[in-house]
């Protein structure tokens, strides 16, 4: 677009410097009210052309070129795309899922995605147990409600008491809940107390950001008593901050609450120690250049989302793994 040959050189400029960007996003707020003949209160308010371009800007940061104005503006004002279906093409786009990137203030929300990219790949189970898998904004509790895609005849939720927990880890107890996807149970209890459940009672048993929170000699007692109540050939899958790459976030564990971050190789010896076969060995949130330069990059972890081969150059270690049959 020869309208925008000017902004080219700038645009570097503008994506290093906090400042200029955001200027930058004050001059296109301020350009979107030049544009808007009137103020709205709801995008379906708005012409047909201002939604577009409000949605471009909210969805993939930046201003519509013209010709795609010329492709899309016409199926907006007929009717036939709806808006809705509009601003999911725009969230389906491949610019979205790979020049959109989080940034250092959301890297935890890129965690977040990554890990409910890995939870929907986890293995089908009928019987599951999942340790620490309360979630404060679900009470289908956190496997569900971060995506895990089958229907299932029993979940376990094992967690603490709500007042021994974390205050940011708190919520109402509950007992049995009938979740889209089946029976969810909760049990209040330490995670190093399986005694509770018979030998091969479980399909599945899922700890995800739990293990790095009791001591290396009682995580090894959990994944003993894991392997207990596993039937032959279940399955074990579990998510935990990479020690290798926190290390060089910051001295101190990332949340205080830690006992352990481990390394892939701590991992690989603990899980195979307890009789386990690593089936899967993968890394969430890609963070290779910081690891190869030994140098933590807030940006580069939280603008990798998803799963990656690479375990021990992520910011979080994903592991399935199977008991032998």
């Amino acid at each position: 677009m020869v309208s925008d040959a000017w902004k080219r050189p700038l645009r570097p400029l503008v994506r290093r410097s906090p400042a200029l960007r955001s200027l930058a996003a004050e001059v296109r707020r301020s350009a979107a009210r030049v544009r808007s003949r009137s103020v709205t209160l709801s995008t379906d308010e708005m012409a047909p052309e201002q939604f577009l371009r409000t949605a471009f800007n909210i969805v993939l940061n930046r201003d519509p070129g013209a010709n795609e104005i010329a492709a899309m503006l016409p199926a907006l004002e007929s009717g036939e795309l709806p808006r809705d279906e509009f601003v999911k093409r725009l969230r389906g786009s491949v610019e979205f899922r790979f020049r959109v990137p989080f940034e250092k203030a959301t890297l935890p929300h890129s965690l977040h995605m990554s890990r409910c990219e890995f939870i929907v790949s986890l293995p089908r189970a009928r019987s599951i147990l999942d340790i620490g898998g309360s979630d404060v904004n679900n009470v289908e509790g956190a496997l569900v409600a971060m995506g895990y895609p089958y229907q299932f005849d029993a979940l376990t939720i094992i967690d603490l008491p709500s007042d021994d927990r974390h205050p940011m880890y708190r919520s109402a107890e509950q007992s049995v809940i009938h979740s889209r996807r089946g029976p969810v149970t909760y049990r209040y209890h330490s995670m190093s107390d399986l005694s509770g459940y018979a030998d091969g009672s479980f399909d599945l048993v899922y700890s995800g950001q739990s293990i790095e929170h009791v001591s290396e000699a009682e995580a090894g007692h959990v994944l003993e008593e894991v392997r207990r109540v596993l039937r032959p050939g279940g399955h074990f899958a579990l998510d935990t901050p990479n020690g290798r790459i926190t290390r060089m976030q910051q001295v101190a564990f990332i949340d205080a609450d830690h006992e352990v971050e481990y390394t892939a190789a701590e991992l690989d010896r603990m899980l195979r120690a307890a009789g386990f076969e690593i089936v899967e060995r993968r890394g969430l949130n890609y963070a290779g250049e910081s690891a190869a330069r030994g140098a933590f990059d807030w940006n580069e972890a939280a603008a990798n989302t998803g799963v990656f081969s690479e375990a021990e150059d992520c910011y979080l270690l994903a592991y399935v793994c199977r008991k032998p049959a």
